[in-house]
């Protein structure tokens, strides 16, 4: 155990070096143990700094919408005391959201998080081996085929989802088909990174030719409704759909805690982890089981949602370094920090118009990416 904090710390592999060398190498990068220990404070700093900045994003986003609230009031209504207008708009409409921002967030950035280990690729997302398209697909499906998509009755034509669970289902059943089927491949070829990745791209083409076909027999009305569900909505999702997704994203962030080692000597290189006893096919294995069901829950309810899962891992990893004691729940909460922003920024930006989440979390995370890519060092 000690030999792997020392390698997690200093980012060396130490394959070819005596335990004594691999010490000497720690002290001269890192200081010595007073330095090791510096850094781990700053490291649960920033890992504080991003829960207060988690919640204060929280009051912001409850504060934040077209109905005309003060702060006061918010406060009220949080602790039992406000009126009955104020106790709809805060925790029927407001909260459910604000929760599920906080939990799809961290979800889906951990997923990258892990994804990025597990197939040695920084670039590597959710999206990354087709979950997100056999979502897709599996709405469109319910929406045009099963004919859950339907035009409202009213002056303004709107087009609606009339069964919403069908449509949760469908894509929840073709995301995880799409996960099975994908592992199912990277097994013939010895469950190798460059495999899983390959058998990803190809179901994402797959599922996404499908699509395209069911939506070129569809009419008008469904193909508006399947686009409207791709656009990413926290405003549809419930209190029940929150309890769903907090015990999924919980169940796997203990789980990746857990593995947290095995993913610091992974990060190392492929020999360095089988060096130190790492099952490595088993550890990418339920990886990736866990960070694909973490991806399917959250895009099965509230659609399409992109960008997080690269962004987020990124930003932290070079402020908290590769150790995944630190950059898992880091990663955790800069996903809940970012979806809680843009949620913010879709409901108030043109209130009350709302706008997709999934555009917004897209045009914030593309310049943040770039400014990240072009600034280039990496903080250990």
């Amino acid at each position: 155990m000690i030999r792997r904090l020392l390698e997690s710390e200093t980012g060396m592999k130490g394959k070819d070096n005596s335990f004594d060398e691999l010490k000497d190498n720690i002290v001269c990068h890192s200081g010595g143990i007073q330095g090791y220990h510096r850094s781990i404070r700053r490291k649960q700093y920033v890992v504080f700094v991003l829960f207060v900045l988690m919640m204060f994003f929280m009051l912001v986003s409850v504060n934040a919408g077209s109905s005309n609230m003060s702060l006061r009031e918010v406060f009220q209504t949080l602790v039992g005391y406000g009126d009955e207008r104020s106790f709809v708009v805060i925790w029927r409409l407001r909260m459910p959201r604000v929760i599920g921002a906080v939990v799809a967030g961290a979800g889906l950035s951990v997923a990258g998080c892990v994804m990025q280990n597990c197939l040695k690729n920084p670039l590597a997302s959710p999206t990354t081996l087709g979950v997100s398209a056999a979502a897709t697909f599996g709405a469109n499906f319910a929406i045009i085929v099963l004919g859950a998509g339907m035009l409202l009755n009213t002056a303004s034509d709107a087009v609606n989802i009339n069964n919403p669970y069908l449509v949760t289902f469908c894509a929840f059943c073709c995301a995880i088909g799409a996960l099975l089927l994908i592992l199912a491949l990277s097994k013939l070829r010895g469950f190798s990174p460059e495999s899983i990745v390959l058998a990803g791209t190809a179901l994402s083409s797959l599922f996404s030719a499908g699509t395209t076909i069911i939506q070129y027999f569809g009419d008008d009305v469904k193909i508006a409704a399947a686009l409207f569900w791709t656009f990413g909505d926290l405003g549809r999702i419930s209190w029940k759909e929150n309890f769903v997704m907090a015990v999924i994203v919980f169940g796997s962030l203990v789980y990746f805690m857990f593995m947290r080692w095995n993913y610091n000597a992974m990060a190392n290189g492929e020999e360095v982890a089988k060096g130190l006893g790492v099952k490595t096919s088993k550890i990418r294995f339920w990886g990736l089981l866990f960070s694909s069901l973490l991806t399917a829950v959250s895009v099965s309810f509230m659609g399409m949602i992109g960008f997080i899962g690269l962004i987020g891992p990124q930003i932290m990893k070079r402020i908290v370094g590769s150790d995944y004691r630190f950059l898992i729940p880091a990663s955790a909460l800069m996903g809940a920090v970012i979806l809680l922003s843009a949620d913010t920024v879709a409901r108030t930006v043109i209130s009350p118009i709302v706008l997709p989440v999934g555009a917004v979390t897209s045009l914030l995370g593309a310049p943040m990416f770039f400014y990240m890519l072009l600034k280039g060092k990496r903080v250990k």
